[in-house]
């Protein structure tokens, strides 16, 4: 038997009830992302003070040199500063992305509190180091690149298990809209980590970096103390993982079922799920037995191309603002949050959607569809006027990451405790990091890809995000093609018709 982790009594009665529980866990699942992506964005805003326009600053004060680029911060200031950035983003990215495959596995195994705290408070640490840097006057590629690995490995840490804990606590009727609403605290962090970065970097561009070290050091010290696993560990029932219907002992009706995605959004019952005595722990599942499960591999490959979309804007929106529009480092990080406003809104809408319909697949497929054509129009038409550039940002923003939002929260909920695991609830975690694991790989290859393409123009770069977003499209077709099929055999028995 897994021994439950012990709660602060002080806790447990202030909190009697399980939906009580309910909201403390998704508060502090959400403060714990946030410090998360909060800690991550400093570094796309922080690119533009370490090489900036030394010409508009007019001669160097300290000597005769007519060195266009006496003010950047060595060794970003040379004609190849584009290649560093994009190697400082890599070495962070693919960090992550060979970390997360791994991650999940121990998420399963050991206490998700103990993980999820240990590793915010490494993450403050190596955060803070790559701010040091500048107060210890550090020049040298190799440490920066050193502590951007160090803080992607430890930054696996957080997307598994805040998933696993919400999943634990939350069944599949609402969980699209519950966890788009909750998902927002993705973009909240990159809001927050450009507000705070910006109001250091033209002064002390270190502090961007410490000051979020701090608040995520903060906040996992907190989620130590008083973040609940498990509805078990205090004495209340678990959720309803799985929609059982009549229309399942219909053949078509449990082919529509074996995907991800069922119509949901009806009441039922699943037994199996109700209180029972304690059990034998069973055993967490395998990384092959995860790939196993129908719709992993291809969200998973969605998602891969989905975030190579969003982390290039996440990464490199604010330099392109400065080079396009001619902001200054503060004003194109301000306004590069509005790609994140939009973000917010995708992510609520694209779960409220499939909650109605059922149609998980189908809802991020539409979204991708109509993002290509919205990013061609941002790059010739986005810098046309300010208004003209908020509408356009906030709409790339929701339709981008909205089926990103998506797919790492409702989708990768609902195959972690997909019914062919037979109530095993021990995937979660490492379904999770596989989805989010695969797309990392796309988020490490968007930005290194935007710093390769973007000295040929940003045109290209556009063109390169705009062909992600269809392949990503184009990777979810079986799933689409099986819910239609399932909406099809619906109404067919809606309307008294025998399927066949």
């Amino acid at each position: 038997l897994r021994p439950p982790i012990p709660v602060p009594q002080t806790l447990t009665s202030l909190l009697p009830s399980s939906h009580s529980y309910r909201g403390l866990t998704l508060v502090l699942t959400f403060l714990s992302y946030t410090s998360y992506h909060l800690s991550r964005k400093p570094i796309s805003i922080v690119k533009s003070q370490l090489h900036p326009n030394c010409s508009a600053l007019g001669p160097n004060p300290h000597n005769d040199s007519n060195s266009s680029t006496w003010c950047s911060w060595a060794p970003f200031d040379g004609d190849n500063y584009k290649e560093l950035f994009g190697a400082l983003d890599n070495a962070f990215l693919v960090a992550y992305a060979i970390g997360m495959f791994i991650s999940g596995i121990f998420g399963e195994r050991l206490p998700l509190r103990y993980y999820l705290s240990g590793g915010m408070v490494l993450s403050g640490l190596f955060t803070s180091l790559f701010g040091l840097g500048y107060f210890w006057d550090i020049h040298v590629l190799w440490y920066f690149i050193v502590v951007q690995v160090c803080n992607g490995l430890v930054q696996t840490t957080g997307w598994p298990a805040v998933v696993a804990c919400v999943g634990n606590w939350f069944g599949k009727g609402k969980r699209g809209l519950i966890m788009g609403i909750w998902n927002s605290h993705t973009s909240v962090g990159n809001i927050l980590g450009s507000l705070i970065a910006g109001a250091w970097v033209s002064s002390a561009w270190g502090l961007s970096f410490v000051v979020p070290g701090i608040i995520i050091t903060t906040v996992g010290i907190i989620c130590f103390f008083f973040l609940v696993e498990y509805p078990e560990d205090v004495d209340c029932s678990p959720p309803l993982h799985h929609v059982m219907t009549t229309s399942e002992k219909d053949p078509e009706a449990i082919i529509s079922n074996e995907g991800p995605l069922s119509l949901s959004g009806q009441s039922s019952v699943d037994h199996s799920n109700s209180p029972k005595e304690p059990a034998e722990e069973p055993e967490a599942i395998s990384f092959l037995g995860a790939l196993r499960i129908p719709g992993v591999v291809e969200f998973s490959l969605c998602l891969l191309f989905a975030k190579l979309v969003s982390y290039t804007f996440l990464y490199w929106l604010p330099l392109y603002i400065v080079n396009v529009a001619h902001f200054g480092a503060k004003e194109a990080g301000d306004l590069s949050t509005l790609f994140d406003v939009g973000g917010i809104l995708g992510g609520i809408f694209a779960g409220l959607i499939s909650d109605y319909t059922g149609g998980r697949a189908t809802t991020c497929c539409v979204m991708l569809v109509v993002a290509a054509p919205m990013l061609f129009l941002y790059n010739h038409v986005g810098q046309n006027g300010i208004g003209t550039s908020i509408a356009m940002l906030i709409i790339c923003g929701a339709l981008v990451n909205g089926p990103y939002a998506l797919i790492t929260t409702a989708v990768s909920a609902d195959l972690g405790t997909h019914e062919s695991l037979k109530g095993n609830a021990k995937a979660l975690s490492t379904v999770t990091a596989i989805i989010d694991g695969t797309g990392s790989v796309g988020a490490a290859l968007g930005p290194l890809l935007a710093g390769l393409i973007s000295p040929t123009g940003w045109n290209n770069v556009f063109y390169m995000l705009i062909a992600a977003d269809v392949l990503a499209c184009l990777l979810l077709a079986r799933v689409v093609v099986k819910e239609a099929r399932g909406w099809c055999g619906y109404m067919a028995r809606k309307r008294g018709y025998v399927v066949t």
